[in-house]
């Protein structure tokens, strides 16, 4: 049976060290992107909840990062994010190349924006 997590910390933690150090900085990206955002455990991976409603997840799994969901984008931005395009509103970024943060960061900032029209 999968582990089931309380809380942010205790996701992270469980991960692999290297895994960790990754996760820190997707959260701290998340968190400067949603600053008055709740940070909870939602569907057993981390959630970034404003006046209740999730707007940001992401989740470590065995060979990359996935982001959920994908914001409105525009040409340029369709562009940078198609390598990482999972599906219609998942973004996967592989743990073997280097993690392209501001680009997450950039996602979850488009996509709080659009949340809060």
């Amino acid at each position: 049976m999968a582990e089931k997590f309380a809380t942010v910390d205790e996701y992270v933690g469980s991960l692999p060290d290297e895994v960790q150090v990754i996760a820190e900085e997707i959260r701290r990206r998340a968190r400067l992107a949603a600053p008055d955002a709740d940070e909870v455990i939602s569907y057993n991976i981390p959630t970034y909840k404003m006046g209740g409603r999730a707007v940001l997840y992401f989740a470590a799994w065995k060979s990359h990062i996935a982001v959920y969901p994908v914001p409105e984008t525009d040409d340029d931005l369709e562009r940078e994010l198609q390598p990482y395009r999972a599906v219609r509103s998942t973004l996967r970024f592989p743990l073997r190349q280097p993690m392209p943060y501001d680009l997450i960061e950039r996602v979850f900032a488009r996509h709080v924006a659009q949340q809060s029209r």
